[in-house]
């Protein structure tokens, strides 16, 4: 799938598919909802070639992790990060830093705030980390965010592979150079049985536990939004909201201006001049 032999962390409850190549500093590459890790494939080689060993994972359910898990939320995810986080230092107890987006940035913050000699430092992308409610004014506003409701909410309730495929063509204003044979892709992992199952488990679950951690963190947190981003009215606004929730000093935000939900895939060329500065300060302090 990504040109590097796919490994395997055995879990009490099934088994996670990930990607390990680099050397240096250990970086964790989480996904979100009904997508894998190779939606970090413009990402990922990047991080390598700075100097960092990177982990791809695909959550519990998704990609090439196994189905039959008991529970999809973020404090069940989070629990796996801080596995493989733990399984990848081995011995030396090196920390990491988290990449997650989406579902996965709410994950991301539970993991650190209850494992902080694990975690050093975490980029959250478009993250779902707080508890959600549906703007009505920006209904009336913008199209773009009444499109995206609608369309998740099919996918929801009904499991609607077409509404879920229309909503990632929304979710990326502009497409990357190979976002044909990604869409197939996805599409085709998705038509897999169970998984959008899966999808549906994971879009139901409250972020709400990842909220209550906000004050719990201790480590420093990078939050990027996409200005086109549909799942809010203002991206701007709910990265500010992560930000005063967290322990004063410890978040800053990035806008990326034109980028959708999907910043990783659509323009990592802007996404990684944010990213390596936050690395280099924070895992040089781990």
């Amino acid at each position: 799938m990504t040109g590097h032999p796919t490994q395997h962390l055995h879990l009490d409850e099934g088994a996670l598919a990930y990607d390990l190549t680099g050397a240096g500093p250990l970086v964790v590459l989480a996904h979100g909802m009904g997508d894998s890790r190779h939606s970090y494939r413009h990402l990922a080689p990047a991080l390598v070639a700075a100097g960092y060993r990177v982990a791809s994972l695909d959550l519990r359910g998704c990609g090439e992790s196994s189905l039959g898990w008991t529970g999809y939320s973020r404090t069940d995810i989070a629990g796996d990060l801080i596995a493989l986080v733990r399984h990848l230092s081995g011995a030396t107890g090196e920390r990491a830093v988290l990449v997650g987006h989406s579902i996965s940035g709410g994950a991301a913050t539970i993991a650190a705030a209850t494992a902080p000699e694990s975690i050093a430092g975490l980029v959250e992308l478009a993250p779902f980390t707080r508890k959600q409610s549906t703007d009505l004014s920006g209904l009336l506003r913008f199209k773009r965010y009444r499109s995206s409701g609608t369309l998740l909410g099919k996918t929801l309730l009904l499991g609607s592979l077409p509404a879920w495929m229309d909503y990632l063509e929304l979710a990326y204003p502009t497409k990357p150079t190979d976002w044909a044979a990604e869409r197939t892709r996805i599409e085709t992992t998705m038509s897999e049985p169970g998984r959008m199952k899966v999808l549906q488990a994971m879009a139901r679950s409250s972020a709400a536990d990842a909220g209550a951690h906000l004050p719990d963190v201790r480590c420093p947190v990078l939050i990027v939004q996409g200005s086109l981003d549909p799942d809010w009215a203002d991206p701007r606004a709910e990265g500010e909201r992560v930000l005063a929730e967290l322990p004063a000093g410890l978040g800053q935000l990035a806008l990326i201006d034109g980028a959708g939900h999907y910043l990783h895939a659509q323009v990592p060329e802007q996404l990684l001049p944010l990213i390596l500065p936050f690395l280099t300060r924070t895992l040089t302090r781990a």
